[in-house]
């Protein structure tokens, strides 16, 4: 086969952002219901909210394809929504603090060891989680031929960013990624407390990178969460608060592309062997309203559905530019 008739190599990063990442949720369907024989994924990252979608969507397709996939991507954000009364109530009253933290308020610095609750909340997680996904088996589908799967943590006594790959990815890894310092307490693994992959790879690229040449992507489509840019000045405590998470969530994210971007260059003039090493065109697809933090911990209905069809919006979008 030449290089015009075989596929395009694509990877796939899902960036993290706690409620925020819903809307990667509805970006994956609408790329899996539109998927073609033009492409090959490669593989798929993600980091905290981001990593659960990468998941599932990853899990999904070496298991049954990708209507497999699509399905447990949905799923998983049904389950994770607050549909009980208790569950209603416990999310607004979390939404609410979180509210008047970002907008400057006072309020007592409560540590996850001090109350039962987050664990609770972390158990909800996994048991949602295992409802979809049989860990056990994930060795088993980790061939040549499937995608590469990457969860991205931090090692807090190490001080260093840890990547699960492949057969290496549990339940315990994902949860950790996902375990926000203020909210969860950290996940041990290995003997190491792990704590949410935003502090780290936001989400992981270089690992896709990082793979025999037939692997290689050469296309990188990154679903980006935190807004690249910013109308005007933030002036309240509030958007101050906003637009310093936005840029530290996505510090990670622009270094690794950037990296990616001088890898190009290194290409491009010979620097480095066209054997060994080859273009990668980075997209970004993005959310790119102007939520507010709080929000990153609302799990309404209503809010989850919205973000969904936000990222299928931008999705059709994106594959509309692609092939207009």
């Amino acid at each position: 086969m030449s290089d015009t008739d075989r596929p395009t190599r694509v990877a796939i990063a899902c960036q993290g952002g706690g409620s925020h990442t819903a809307f990667t949720a509805g970006v994956l369907r609408t790329l899996l219901e539109n998927w073609d024989d033009s492409y090959r994924l490669v593989g798929i990252s993600g980091t905290s909210g981001g990593a659960f979608n990468a998941l599932a969507v990853w899990y999904g397709l070496v298991t049954d394809g990708p209507d497999r996939a699509s399905d447990i991507v949905t799923a998983l954000w049904d389950d994770l929504a607050a549909t009980g009364v208790t569950d209603r109530l416990a999310n607004s009253w979390v939404t609410g603090l979180s509210r008047l933290g970002s907008g400057g308020f006072p309020l007592p610095a409560i540590s996850p060891y001090q109350l039962a609750g987050p664990e609770v909340g972390k158990e909800r997680i996994r048991t949602i989680l295992e409802r979809y996904i049989d860990f056990e088996a994930i060795p088993g589908y980790c061939k040549r031929s499937a995608p590469e799967l990457v969860v991205g943590t931090v090692d807090l006594n190490a001080g260093v960013f840890e990547t699960f790959v492949d057969e290496a990815v549990t339940v315990e890894a994902v949860l950790a990624s996902a375990a926000v310092p203020n909210l969860f307490r950290a996940v041990d693994i290995h003997g190491h407390l792990h704590w949410d992959g935003l502090f780290s790879q936001n989400p992981p690229v270089k690992d896709l990178m990082d793979v025999p040449p037939d692997r290689k992507p050469e296309e990188l489509w990154i679903i980006q969460v935190n807004p690249q840019s910013f109308e005007g000045e933030p002036r309240t405590v509030e958007t101050i608060a906003d637009r310093r998470n936005q840029l530290s969530g996505n510090l990670s994210l622009n270094q690794e592309v950037r990296f990616v971007e001088k890898v190009n260059e290194w290409v491009a003039d010979g620097t480095l062997p066209a054997d060994r090493f080859n273009h990668i065109d980075v997209h970004r697809i993005q959310l790119d309203r102007q939520l507010g933090y709080a929000t990153k911990v609302d799990r309404s209905p209503a809010f989850l559905d919205e973000l969904r069809e936000l990222g299928r919006e931008r999705a059709r979008a994106f594959l509309s530019e692609r092939t207009g």
